[in-house]
């Protein structure tokens, strides 16, 4: 078989394609595995119920469920969810939206390739535009989503030692610069993979300096505000014209029904909805069917607040203890966990690689992620990238507290032999 350009890119062993093929393995084949890999969230019971009586509530009205399941609604998603949307937004934070600043999509990761390649790659001028994230290490799935080659830019990070063990990454601001062939700046609030939440300083001076040079700037909230609120430190919420915010329903507990949310101008909604039509035709009816009352009722946000965010929290204190009392030896440090699933740990001077550690670990039995995977356009000789794992802790405790061991045992070995 002869591929495409296109067809050797996305095929060609990118990081999210291994991470997902693994969170399959560990969640569906082998469940032995124990799993600190992949972003699939935690099962919070209280969630549960919410969303097995809507489910309910779905299949007991003929009309509500064929709407549901028998209809498609628009290329921008159906009409009466997008207005509950925008009147929660409006009343919560007293954002200027209406439905026309809504688009639906099938998931955030179908959102964010229909919005890079709307906005960078070829020009019709002839120039070439890119993506360019100002803080990295940054989402692994945005790297392969670009239909050109050399897709994404990346600024290197300052980065703040705290104590012994911990440490965290800033915008750094000096090198931070925007030229004719930036189409947008990119970041995610809470940062996957590093547990960061950029300041309300640092949001404001992104904004002001994306304003001035007329590119947008894209906002990934899955795990931030309103929803689900996986923020364990003051973050205000951040919206204007000039900002495309894309949220989702996966880490509320709905990873399947693949629904993703744009919030965006009328101009970016517009051109969203017909790339949409094209590439997906129409989005997905469950997840806004499911979770429509609970917009407009303004519960989603409660929800949040009341579950989601204490549940990901104590976790999170939970598991940094572990690792704190069981690498207390090791020269490993671990960013601080302001929000997000994950926890992102940086071995000082590892004398693998953290691919390399990752593989080793595999073989025990425990899944992470190499933290190589983060870093979008940054020089891969930058030794820093190769001493980084993420690691997620919504497994359960005892899985974790297992998993834990076996990275320090692991870590500890590559240090002696290096």
């Amino acid at each position: 078989m002869k591929l495409s350009s296109f067809g050797k890119k996305l095929t060609s062993g990118s990081g999210i394609v291994g991470l997902m093929e693994d969170l399959g393995s560990a969640l569906n084949e082998n469940p032995e595995m124990i799993f600190m890999g992949g972003g699939n969230p935690a099962r919070i019971p209280e969630m549960e119920a919410v969303f097995n009586n809507q489910y309910k509530k779905l299949s007991a009205d003929p009309e509500q469920l064929y709407s549901t399941t028998g209809v498609y609604q628009s290329p921008q998603g159906e009409l009466g969810f997008r207005r509950d949307i925008a009147v929660m937004l409006k009343n919560q934070f007293g954002w200027q939206v209406s439905e026309a600043n809504i688009a639906i999509s099938n998931g955030s990761q179908s959102a964010f390739y229909i919005l890079f390649n709307l906005l960078a790659g070829q020009m019709p001028d002839g120039t070439f535009k890119s993506i360019h994230l100002p803080l990295t290490p940054e989402y692994i799935g945005y790297n392969d989503l670009g239909l050109s080659e050399k897709f994404f830019t990346g600024s290197k990070p300052d980065i703040e030692l705290i104590g012994d063990h911990q440490f965290k990454y800033h915008v750094n601001f000096d090198e931070l610069s925007v030229g004719e062939d930036t189409a947008a700046f990119c970041v995610s609030r809470p940062t996957n993979p590093t547990a960061n939440v950029l300041t309300d300083n640092e949001i404001s001076h992104l904004d002001q300096i994306a304003q001035q040079a007329d590119i947008p700037l894209i906002i990934d909230g899955a795990y931030g505000v309103p929803f689900p609120n996986i923020n364990f430190v003051d973050a205000a919420p951040h919206w204007n014209s000039n900002t495309i915010l894309v949220l989702s329903l996966s880490k509320l507990g709905l990873p399947g029904v693949r629904t993703g949310i744009v919030v965006a101008s009328k101009e970016i909604i517009q051109a969203f909805s017909s790339a949409n039509t094209v590439i997906n035709l129409a989005s997905g009816n469950i997840g806004p069917s499911l979770t429509r009352e609970l917009f407009a009722s303004g519960k989603i946000v409660e929800l949040s607040k009341k579950y989601v965010q204490p549940f990901y929290q104590q976790r999170s204190q939970q598991v940094m203890a572990l690792f704190k009392q069981t690498m207390s030896d090791i020269p490993c440090r671990i960013h601080l966990s302001e929000g997000a699933i994950f926890l992102w740990l940086w071995f000082e001077g590892l004398p693998i690689t953290s691919e390399e550690l990752y593989q080793r670990l595999k073989q025990r039995g425990v899944l992470v992620v190499s933290g190589h995977h983060f870093f979008a356009g940054i020089d891969h000789q930058w030794p820093h990238q190769h001493e980084c794992i993420r690691v997620s802790y919504v497994q359960n405790l005892n899985a974790i507290e297992q998993g834990v061991k076996i990275i320090a045992e692991e870590a500890n070995i590559a240090y002696q032999q290096g």
